[in-house]
């Protein structure tokens, strides 16, 4: 009797719904059916998982993601990677809403190449208001090579970031807004404005550039499209580039399958100002277009 009491007490909580439903079996489990659950939450691309939740609605949650470099051009708009030379991004967010229309974030990226390159780790953190249709985000990120302090001897002989084969680091202010056309559709425009550090001795002969981007993104059911427009020059006018810059337009299309996979077809550099052949002060950054066509599926 002892060791049945306590089993009693548990099933007293589903007894009394049962109860509340009529008494009938089908009926509650129906009922339990439609509960929402507390444990996952679906915020597209990736795992979340909640970590706190309050009476009031706020929450903390850890979100992680896999992707392809190709794919994951509309959140690294501020740079560009190769896509034809880097293989994934991993990124790691940790996100708090303070309330239903207002969301905190912090997060870190790791993009790793095929076979060869330096690391590229970045960070970011900022905040989303969301009214639904319309969302607007602000956010400050860093990128850094932690594994390459050292200029290297042959320019060139690992893929580079933005053209630039002495890439170091760089950090930016980035602003992004969203407007949501019917169920599945949406249109995404972004903004960045940063600086761009090269390494020690670089072959360019400046320390420094400063870097603006400009994007547009178009959604719709599985297939998402964005056009990234860049533009770099030297922090500092004069010397031998003057006033020179550096542009290139970025197009690609990527298409999600139903298993879980993602084909994206685009072209890096597919316009670009600026002349890419050496000069007495070492090569300029490489603009030379990429088409590109790659597959991504996640296990």
């Amino acid at each position: 009797m002892r060791r049945l009491l306590p089993l009693l007490i548990l099933l007293m909580p589903l007894a009394a719904a049962g109860q509340s439903l009529g008494g009938d079996p089908h009926e509650l489990a129906q009922h339990l059916l439609r509960q929402a659950p507390d444990q996952i939450a679906n915020l597209g691309q990736g795992v979340a998982v909640p970590l706190w939740r309050g009476s009031d609605g706020r929450m903390l949650m850890l979100k992680a993601d896999a992707q392809s470099s190709a794919s994951s051009q509309r959140a690294d708009a501020p740079l560009s990677f190769q896509a034809v030379d880097a293989g994934s991004v991993m990124t790691t967010d940790l996100q708090y809403g303070l309330d239903p229309h207002l969301q905190l974030h912090a997060g870190v990226s790791e993009h790793n190449w095929i076979s060869r390159g330096p690391r590229v780790v970045g960070s970011e953190i900022g905040a989303t208001y969301n009214l639904g249709r319309y969302s607007v985000g602000l956010s400050v990120g860093a990128d850094s090579t932690p594994d390459q302090r050292l200029p290297r001897v042959l320019p060139g002989a690992t893929p580079g970031v933005n053209g630039l084969p002495d890439f170091d680091s760089s950090s930016q202010l980035n602003a992004r807004g969203r407007v949501e056309v019917g169920g599945q559709s949406g249109i995404d425009l972004g903004a960045s404005v940063g600086r761009i550090r090269l390494l020690p001795g670089n072959v360019l002969g400046i320390n420094t550039l400063d870097q603006k981007a400009l994007t547009f993104g178009v959604d719709h059911g599985p297939v998402s499209g964005m056009l990234i427009g860049r533009t770099m020059q030297p922090a500092l006018p004069g010397g031998f580039y003057g006033d020179k810059r550096w542009s290139s337009i970025d197009l690609g299309v990527t298409l999600r399958l139903p298993w879980q996979g993602e084909l994206s077809i685009g072209a890096q550099n597919l316009w670009s100002s600026g002349s890419s052949t050496p000069t007495p002060a070492g090569p300029e950054p490489d603009q030379s277009r990429t088409p590109y066509v790659q597959y991504h599926q996640d296990l």
